[in-house]
């Protein structure tokens, strides 16, 4: 591995200034590259990359109005509503993503928040999967600090909230919940002493400072994300944002780099919208330093490469996947919220 000694990394920062974030955006895309790869290279192997699935184990029905989500029940995208996957069921999807050679598995279920009865049912999924030696993540919604704390319990490792956007951007997409909400809830998944993957959403129609302004928030938090799921909108017809302006491709590579940059530890995954990207724009990510995706089934309800795809892909630029956890290590794990990894059903 050619990650530096922790001596000689730069210490990690929860002082960000906007100006700053501005004026890496505004660098030469080489430059900025160049100093993302950098910043890789003294945390992670530049060769590994961190294989993930998500399964959608409750679809549709969500009471919330996130402008970007098709699970939503007011919009017309053709969604429908399930009910929660049995323990068995989710097992055996478990089970064909480690044989696929994934070693995180995501649950997510399109609720607001899970109700008190339903956390002994996620439990049960949380157990029977980490028996595997995956790792294991959810993303259910706002939690209670009892709910965070019965989810630690039963051997979570990492818990999906993701803010979505910036503050300033925020009451543009959702109405039905605060940011303060989202934070809240991180805050009780870190008091319970899990992990968080928290990430948001680009190309929804906000400004490049609003960009910035959502790894402001991100790099700001007490503790930086150990996982960082960087969406691209995934444009579904019925959805408020359907026929948003595409994001610049390069715009969304930068994103990634100061993502890498101002979270250097962090894992930096690519989520939803992977299915629109190209070979070379993939490529491009994983130099700026993205060292994590997601593959294998459906990235909740919208698309995503497929494995062999991927594994192709690995293969022309010499990556390969990050190997299993140790049985006897503390087993991590990250997720990715709703349609986009969001805070709850993105």
């Amino acid at each position: 591995m050619s990650a530096s000694s922790p001596l000689s990394a730069p210490a990690l920062r929860h002082d960000w200034q906007p100006a700053e974030l501005m004026a890496l955006f505004e660098l030469p895309f080489p430059e900025l590259l160049h100093r993302a790869a950098s910043v890789h290279r003294q945390h992670f192997d530049p060769a590994e990359v961190q294989v993930s699935t998500l399964l959608s184990v409750k679809t549709g029905g969500c009471p919330e109005d996130c402008a970007y989500c098709p699970q939503a029940q007011r919009y017309h995208t053709g969604v429908e509503a399930q009910k929660l996957m049995s323990t068995e069921a989710v097992l055996e999807k478990a089970k064909q993503a480690k044989a696929a050679g994934a070693s995180r598995f995501c649950m997510g279920a399109a609720w607001r928040s899970p109700k008190d009865r339903d956390i002994p049912k996620v439990a049960a999924m949380i157990r029977e999967v980490k028996a595997l030696g995956l790792e294991t993540c959810a993303t259910l919604g706002m939690l209670s600090a009892p709910q965070a704390d019965a989810l630690k319990s039963a051997g979570l490792d990492y818990y999906n909230h993701n803010l979505d956007s910036a503050p300033d951007f925020y009451g543009e997409i959702i109405h039905t919940r605060e940011y303060q909400d989202r934070l809240d809830t991180l805050e009780h998944v870190r008091d319970a002493g899990m992990k968080t993957c928290c990430g948001g959403i680009v190309g929804m129609g906000e400004s490049r400072a609003q960009r910035a302004g959502l790894l402001l928030a991100l790099a700001n938090l007490p503790a930086h994300p150990d996982s960082v799921p960087i969406n691209r909108l995934v444009q579904v017809p019925g959805t408020p944002l359907h026929g948003t302006a595409e994001l610049d491709p390069f715009e969304f590579v930068r994103t990634i780099a100061i993502a890498r940059i101002s979270m250097p530890r962090s894992m930096v995954r690519l989520s939803a919208g992977r299915e629109s990207m190209n070979d070379e724009l993939q490529a491009l990510c994983f130099a700026a330093g993205a060292n994590s995706i997601f593959y294998g089934e459906k990235l909740l309800t919208t698309g995503n490469p497929d494995v062999e795809r991927d594994q192709a892909l690995f293969a022309r630029l010499g990556l390969r996947p990050m190997p299993l956890p140790a049985p006897s290590a503390t087993v991590h794990a990250d997720i990715v919220e709703g349609t986009h990894a969001c805070g709850r059903a993105a």
